[in-house]
């Protein structure tokens, strides 16, 4: 029965699903492979504000909607390269990553606290390396009008640790993330690593109930730092700011060698997915 509906009709049908089904009806048949090309179901899939997008970045003049929404899961310089744009391929959840440039790090502007150069480790033009600082304070901030509805994120502080870092296992940082005037939770999370023997240690302190937070390693050779979640709202609900930080301002500890890349925000992973 479907096999006989007009391709404007399959289309309008194919808009209502979502970017996988789309993909995955293309060996369905002829007409389902056509309606799914058109740029009238990827125009649903594509953010709505995507012409300031392309706009705010080097992206050539492309033939289709379809075309555009496949560049845009490949991760796109935005914002004069202070960001970073992504949708996911098949669910087009939106994510981003703010650059060290576009971060508030305190004393960021003095040269023997910080060190701003070019890495070509580094999708931006830039880091930021930490030379020594007992007053460490990262903040980001990004709207929930600029994500996806109804969806969970993560935020997640990009860095990595110099072989002549110091200072950084020995205080924890505090992470939290803030949406609007609601409440901040805060958790404690180390700079660091521990090192082989530190580790034997700490595996006691598990068993008596302590846990300790450190950076993760990405797939990208950087490690990450998990600063909270939080929840957009729906379609059509109201814009709110979200504050994301890690701060280590209490111990006076001095410390230096992290290399800032700086924080990303992404959709998380529902429990079924992690299940399956």
């Amino acid at each position: 029965m479907m096999m006989m509906l007009p391709e404007s009709c399959v289309a309008n049908i194919l808009s209502f699903t979502t970017p996988a089904d789309t993909f995955s009806s293309a060996s369905v048949s002829t007409v389902f492979r056509v309606a799914g090309d058109s740029d009238f179901v990827w125009e649903k899939f594509l953010p709505t504000d995507y012409s300031r997008l392309i706009s705010s970045s080097t992206l050539r003049s492309l033939s289709s909607k379809k075309e555009l929404y496949r560049c845009l899961c490949e991760s796109v310089l935005i914002d004069n390269g202070r960001k970073i744009f992504k949708i996911e391929k098949l669910t087009g959840k939106i994510s981003y990553v703010l650059s060290a440039r576009d971060l508030s790090i305190t004393w960021s502007d003095q040269r023997h606290y910080w060190s701003w150069s070019h890495r070509s480790d580094s999708r931006f033009s830039e880091g930021v390396r930490l030379i020594m600082t007992d007053w460490l304070e990262i903040i980001g901030k990004i709207q929930t009008g600029a994500l996806s509805p109804s969806t969970t994120y993560g935020a997640y502080l990009i860095m990595k640790v110099t072989e002549r870092a110091y200072g950084l296992d020995l205080v924890p940082a505090e992470t939290w993330i803030k949406v609007r005037n609601g409440e901040k939770k805060t958790k404690m999370s180390y700079l660091s690593c521990l090192e082989n023997k530190k580790q034997q240690m700490a595996k006691k302190d598990v068993i008596f109930g302590y846990y300790r937070r450190e950076p993760e390693m990405r797939e990208d050779g950087w490690m990450e730092i998990e600063l909270g979640e939080f929840e957009t709202g729906g379609e059509g609900d109201e814009d709110k700011e979200v504050v994301m930080s890690l701060t280590e301002v209490k111990g006076y500890q001095l410390k230096g060698g992290i290399v800032i890349d700086g924080i990303e925000v992404r959709p998380k992973p529902r429990k079924s997915e992690l299940l399956s």
